[in-house]
């Protein structure tokens, strides 16, 4: 199947600055196409990945990614989806940020020895252009009455937008041709918002490389839950590709939550799954809505591509446990992964009698209550169920002297952190 023929069937493009061109283009010869991502954080969210998915389809199609990493336009802010300036960071949280993403993206792209895929930053063309050849070598190419007509500035203007992010669109531009010069990049891809500077760059290449320059621009569709809402927010925030932000169980389980209206699209979008199959699992979704194998298969390709394949067993080992009940097999890192957004309390390594302990930390609302919960078998302690109200809790009760899990009723876990 042609690489655009896949997207589309994906549902995967928005925009082509020229549909038949590119096809045409990609037919005749493997080529070169770079998508870039400002490091404004220290981790991308998976609403970052969307466009990168596309790249690594062309990467296993055999064309050439060229991942950028925008060490300069980070410094500045892309206004693109702003109502509001960006707040400047320092040079130093800026180059913190761009060796987490690049760590990211090593890992997803697979960069160990496969000399097809290509990471760069434009600070290495930028930081040593001077503001006269700015102007004189860039600026000049540009109108501002195009520039006022783009989106990303006339959604501003009302508001306001410095000259700063006013710049953005002609950084983002010699982006282009500096790759288009260098690594003979000819398409660019991006987000929906991204459209008015990729077709920004394609003016700035013409108009200094001549007008049958072949260059290209195509863009990825906003992502919208079938209610409407914003495709990767969650009450809880940004799902984070960095494990200490989201951890792997977290990540899993939000794969594993998908709406069924949505799943068969994100299954598009995010796996490398055939059509063959994903027809399979959409059966399955009218037929056997109850089972969830869309979600699951989902979860664990997701979980796989972004974290390890060690990091989705345990996953789903946390998930088993939690479902079960069973949660002496967990380590104290799994208790830390799947039971981080529980009620909490903390707790000495002081022996205390059970009921004065489940009052004094506040799980109990008194010790009658205590001692009916216990007689009752309604409490368990680390999945082992509490029935004498004698019981002492030690240190030794706990996972590796750092946590007791209490579990009150069917449902109502409580994490108590010892220390």
């Amino acid at each position: 199947m042609n690489i655009i023929d896949e997207l589309e069937w994906r549902d995967a493009i928005n925009q082509q600055t020229d549909a038949e061109g590119l096809r045409k283009l990609v037919e005749e010869k493997k080529i070169s196409l770079y998508c870039g991502v400002d490091p404004t954080g220290d981790s991308m969210h998976i609403g970052h990945l969307i466009p990168f998915m596309m790249m690594k389809r062309f990467q296993l199609a055999g064309h050439h990614p060229v991942i950028l990493i925008g060490g300069a336009t980070g410094t500045i802010g892309d206004p693109s989806g702003r109502q509001t300036e960006r707040q400047l960071q320092t040079l130093e949280q800026v180059q913190q940020n761009v060796d987490a993403l690049t760590a990211q993206m090593q890992k997803l792209f697979d960069f160990g020895g496969n000399s097809e895929v290509k990471m760069v930053n434009n600070y290495d063309w930028t930081k040593d252009v001077s503001i006269l050849d700015f102007l004189r070598d860039y600026g000049k190419n540009f109108s501002i009455n195009t520039m006022l007509g783009k989106d990303i500035v006339s959604s501003r203007l009302e508001t306001g937008i410095s000259f700063t992010e006013f710049s953005y669109q002609i950084l983002q531009s010699m982006d282009f041709h500096h790759l288009f010069k260098a690594e003979d990049v000819q398409l660019q891809i991006g987000g929906s918002d991204q459209w008015g500077n990729i077709t920004s760059g394609l003016d700035l290449i013409r108009k200094k490389e001549g007008p049958e320059a072949k260059v290209f621009g195509l863009t990825i569709p906003l992502l919208l839950k079938s209610d409407g809402t914003k495709f990767g927010k969650t009450a809880g925030g940004a799902i984070w590709l960095d494990p200490e932000k989201t951890t792997p169980f977290e990540f899993y389980q939000f794969w594993l939550n998908t709406d069924d209206r949505d799943v068969v699209k994100y299954l598009k979008f995010f796996t490398f799954l055939t059509k063959d199959r994903i027809d399979e699992l959409a059966a399955k979704v009218e037929t056997e809505p109850h089972k969830r194998e869309a979600q699951k298969v989902l979860a664990e390709e997701m979980t796989k591509f972004v974290h390890s394949e060690n990091a989705l067993l345990q996953a789903e080992k946390i998930t088993a446990a939690l479902f079960s009940g069973d949660i002496k097999s967990l380590t104290a890192d799994e208790i830390e992964q799947g039971f981080k957004d529980m009620p909490t309390f903390h707790a000495t390594e002081e022996t205390k009698n059970i009921v004065d302990w489940l009052v004094d930390l506040g799980i109990e609302p008194s010790k009658r209550q205590a001692r009916e919960d216990i007689n009752n078998g309604a409490i368990l302690m680390n999945g082992d169920k509490v029935t004498d109200v004698n019981t002492d809790v030690t240190a030794e009760n706990s996972f590796d002297g750092r946590f007791i899990i209490i579990r009150k009723g069917k449902k109502n876990y409580s994490l108590v952190k010892l220390g």
